[in-house]
């Protein structure tokens, strides 16, 4: 009976390693260093597996002090180490803890058992050297030039330098997908280039394209070298040898795409441009180049730390390794390039889940809207269901809420009406949980309830609650949705979030203080989390919206007087959010009123202070009887009547700072806006 002791092996390569030494003896038992966190992964999976009696865990940590083991660890024949952090993006002091600590404390517990160590390195430990890199090969003076070449070369020495241990050293190429089924675990390596090369797709195949000498890279599917492992791992006498797990001819990357590329049923291009090489080598000498490259790679998707590594200059010399595995080959890339490509695109691809172009995109899709009971949350919740998506509506007031649903209902549309309020967290944990067990998940979120308090900063000093209450409902509740929903949406790589922003962001009006700036912070939280999650597939559109003549606004008098856009007017806007998922949509008035703040801003201050002292403070302010807010959802103290002159002053200022048409927004179209 031969026992084994492997770390990473319920990773990606690992469980298929194990799953073959198991497969070839069938005495032969495998421990496998599981983290007590990782432990439901593990049962899992060897749930699943045919001869999963046969495996154990082995609970440790990589990154632990002896592995976090005890001091009887199993008796083991061979330590199997393929835990490493395997990620390009990783910083020098996490790859350091799993790549070259972790690999220092296997050495020792191979030591301890007097086990054959058999340690997976990469290619990657070539660095930058040019020409041809053997087997036996290792130090040869080649520059290290990012954490992960530098941390797996770090590990292959302490292995080649632990001269007490019998150890095999694996250097597999760039490892892809399942080459018989496409199977991949996560976007990696090559795979970040997919979501360009399905934006090229789009293009007619027949399309003449010319493609830049990218130089050569070395691709392997996961079977061959899992199998590959399990075949040297089994075979005696080889110890204190290296093995390259590579394809024994250099691939350049224009085959690489053309493969690709015709399996996307893209241009395949006509060949690579003569001279290209050396004008790019040449390009990548001019001061600032270097961050051209990254910013463009970063806007396709593809991590700047990624993509400088995944082609090589040095060409690995596999021989050796080819001898000891006979009728065992590495197959053509272009004869399974179609099946990773569909494996990715139903299961990988970030925009998997959207849906066809010539369909509807709300159809059959899950929307929740927040605020959901009256003026734009209600409008918006007819809007799309009237498109086929299910409605699932939240509000505090239950008897309003359930009106509201009913209306949609009646309407022909498919709605659910939850009683919430976003500013209790418990409320919130628990319907999350409902929603997503009784719905599965959620395609939209639509910020869109909020509370506006009008009341200047001079009058607000003993008032500290306002701006609280202010941020708990239009910031912090809808931040505590968004955090909650998340990990769904990541998971599914699908998910769009609007927010209900306010055009008082951009003009500033005097008395919105609380409101202005609680809505200002979710658009920054918002543009931050968009690029964060931009590669998961989550997006985020934030609508600085008009005044809109919702019941928010009812109990301000002067309002009444302005020709304001009605809430079906504003659903059709959310709409749009939701169909083509911009960054921002913003009012022509809005950009406009930003621009004379940006050049002329002493003008803007002296209009705004002019507005400021002609109209009076809030009813409440003034120390009288506010009536009861009308909704839950939208609450605004009333302010003093307005005198006529004051209104005829003020007319032509506040006019074009609150609803679109006019000879400012005519103005503001010279300027740059975002998606009017």
């Amino acid at each position: 009976m031969v026992s084994y002791i492997v770390t990473g092996g319920t990773g990606f390569l690992g469980r298929r390693v194990v799953r073959g030494l198991l497969a070839a003896d069938p005495t032969a038992i495998v421990h496998v260093l599981v983290r007590a966190e990782s432990l439901a992964k593990f049962t899992a999976l060897t749930a699943q597996h045919p001869d999963g009696d046969r495996v154990f865990a082995l609970v440790g940590d990589l990154t632990a002090d002896g592995l976090g083991l005890g001091d009887e660890p199993p008796r083991a024949d061979h330590v199997l180490h393929l835990g490493a952090v395997y990620d390009m993006t990783a910083d020098e002091e996490t790859a350091h803890a799993a790549n070259v600590a972790g690999t220092r404390s296997v050495i020792e517990l191979a030591r301890r058992l007097d086990a054959v160590l058999h340690h997976v390195s990469s290619v990657a430990v070539a660095g930058d050297h040019r020409g041809k890199f053997f087997e036996e090969d290792f130090d040869l003076g080649q520059n290290l030039t990012s954490p992960y070449h530098r941390t797996k070369f770090a590990a292959e020495k302490l292995v080649r330098e632990a001269t007490d241990v019998r150890w095999r050293v694996y250097r597999p190429a760039i490892v892809v997908g399942d080459s018989r089924t496409g199977e991949m675990d996560k976007i990696d390596g090559p795979y970040y280039f997919f979501q360009a090369i399905a934006a090229l797709s789009a293009l007619p195949a027949e399309l003449p394209l010319p493609l830049p000498d990218l130089g050569a890279t070395n691709v392997v599917p996961v079977d061959y070298v899992a199998e590959a492992m399990v075949r040297l791992v089994r075979r005696d006498g080889l110890d204190g040898r290296t093995f390259h797990l590579v394809n024994p001819e250099p691939q350049p990357f224009g085959d690489i795409y053309r493969a690709l590329a015709t399996a996307a049923g893209g241009p395949a291009g006509i060949g690579t441009v003569p001279g290209s090489a050396r004008a790019l080598n040449g390009l990548g000498h001019v001061p600032g180049a270097h961050a051209v490259r990254d910013f463009l790679f970063e806007q396709a998707g593809i991590p700047a730390a990624v993509a400088p590594h995944v082609g090589f200059t040095a060409e690995f010399v596999a021989d050796s390794t080819q001898a000891q595995l006979p009728g065992l080959t590495v197959p053509a890339f272009d004869t399974y390039a179609q099946r990773l490509w569909d494996f990715w695109r139903a299961n990988l691809d970030p925009h998997r889940g959207r849906p066809a172009a010539d369909a509807d995109r709300l159809s059959g899709r899950i929307v929740l809207i927040t605020g959901a009971s009256s003026g734009i949350g209600l409008a918006t919740a007819h809007a799309v269901a009237r498109r086929g998506a299910t409605v699932l509506m939240v509000a505090r007031g239950v008897e309003d809420l359930t009106a509201a649903a009913e209306s949609v209902r009646a309407d022909g549309g498919t709605a659910f009406s939850y009683p919430c309020d976003i500013t209790d967290a418990t409320a919130v944990d628990a319907l999350v949980g409902q929603l997503l067990t009784e719905h599965g998940h959620v395609d939209y979120l639509i910020n869109n309830a909020g509370r506006s308090i009008r009341r200047s900063v001079a009058n607000s000093v003993d008032r500290m609650h306002d701006f609280e209450r202010t941020m708990a409902v239009n910031y912090f509740g809808a931040v505590r949705l968004i955090l909650a929903l998340l990990p769904s949406m990541r998971e599914r790589h699908f998910g769009h979030i609007v927010n209900i922003s306010s055009i008082a962001v951009q003009t500033k009006v005097p008395r919105f203080a609380a409101y202005a700036a609680s809505k200002s912070a979710l658009d920054n939280f918002s543009d931050i989390a968009a690029v964060e999650n931009r590669g998961a597939g989550v997006t985020f559109t934030s609508i600085r919206m008009p005044l809109v003549r919702t019941p928010m606004i009812a109990p301000t008098d002067l309002y009444r007087a302005l020709p304001l856009p009605d809430p079906e007017r504003a659903a059709d806007i959310v709409v749009r959010a939701l169909l083509e998922r911009p960054d921002r949509i913003d009012t022509p008035v809005g950009t406009f009123s930003q621009a004379v703040e940006m050049f002329l801003p002493s003008l803007k201050r002296t209009i705004m202070h002019t507005g400021y002292r002609l109209f009076g403070e809030s009813t409440a302010a003034q120390g009288k009887s506010v009536p009861a807010p009308v909704s839950a959802e939208a609450e605004s103290t009333e302010p003093a009547e307005p005198s006529r002159n004051a209104l005829t002053v003020l007319a032509p200022v506040l006019t074009p700072l609150m609803v679109m048409p006019g000879p400012a927004a005519r103005m503001s179209r010279m300027l740059p806006g975002v998606h009017w």
